[in-house]
């Protein structure tokens, strides 16, 4: 596969390391609780999205900025990107969300530590209430993503990564109350594999990734349909392309030479 031979597809998957690790470790340590008293909700979701914000316009143009297994396999679906690709970001991206979250316990006192910031329910939500707000939370993400970075948009204004920083704190803003809004398998994965708790993680994982496929099916086929036949999109997830190819990929879902400033 030539993707294999890419050193530009090593950049990106090293790239979606570097830019989840760093995700994780600003946006758990805004969680973390320093001090007593009402949980500072908004500071939180504002650090994840101004996080969100900034690591997708730095690391956009090399990898696509997905930081987020999710919206991964969003594109997955898709057909913007090989499945070949996706298994390396969502490597890339677990392991990169376990280092930042190591380095986040490693320089934090241990009376501040607590459960490092590990997603759970909150009372009175049900398995299935918690797996229903991931699924809206991380399907108007990538309705936002795939809406605000599409090449085939005419006369697009502002940031890409700014309106997807605001999608991600809109998302903390209500899903902290639910479920600690997860919206991003990789940030949940870390801290319970740091404090070696799995109860329930499984809707971390579920719900996110039906909210990003039902995202992708929303915009990719019913607001504003690719016209792309079957053959092209199997080409697509084989990853058959060409190696001329590599430099004429779609925005987000692989790397280019990103048409606005957002991304």
């Amino acid at each position: 596969m030539w993707e294999f031979r890419s050193m530009m597809f090593w950049r990106a998957v090293f790239a979606e390391f570097f830019g989840t690790m760093f995700f994780v470790f600003f946006g758990m340590g805004a969680a973390l609780r320093w001090t007593s008293g009402p949980y500072h909700v908004f500071h939180t979701a504002l650090c994840f999205g101004f996080a969100a914000a900034t690591l997708i316009q730095s690391i956009g143009h090399i990898s696509g900025g997905h930081i987020n297994p999710a919206v991964t396999f969003a594109y997955l679906v898709g057909s913007q990107m090989s499945l070949f690709r996706a298994v390396f970001y969502w490597c890339a991206q677990c392991l990169g969300a376990m280092a930042g979250a190591a380095v986040l316990y490693g320089v934090t006192p241990n009376n501040m530590r607590g459960n490092m910031a590990l997603n759970t329910l909150q009372p009175g939500i049900s398995l299935g209430m918690a797996t229903t707000v991931e699924v809206f939370l991380t399907m108007q993400l990538v309705v936002c993503i795939f809406s605000v970075t599409d090449d085939r948009r005419n006369g697009r204004m502002g940031s890409a990564a700014l309106a997807i920083g605001f999608s991600v704190t809109m998302g903390h803003l209500m899903g902290m109350y639910y479920t600690g809004a997860g919206m991003n398998p990789a940030r949940s994965f870390a801290p319970a594999v740091l404090m070696r708790n799995f109860i329930n993680h499984w809707v971390y994982w579920v719900g996110p990734m039906i909210g990003g496929a039902m995202g992708a099916i929303l915009y990719d086929f019913m607001l504003f349909p690719r016209m792309r036949g079957l053959s092209e999109r199997l080409a697509t997830l084989k990853g058959s392309r060409p190696p001329e190819a590599e430099n004429q990929q779609d925005t987000r879902g692989e790397p280019i030479e990103l048409k606005t400033q957002a991304l």
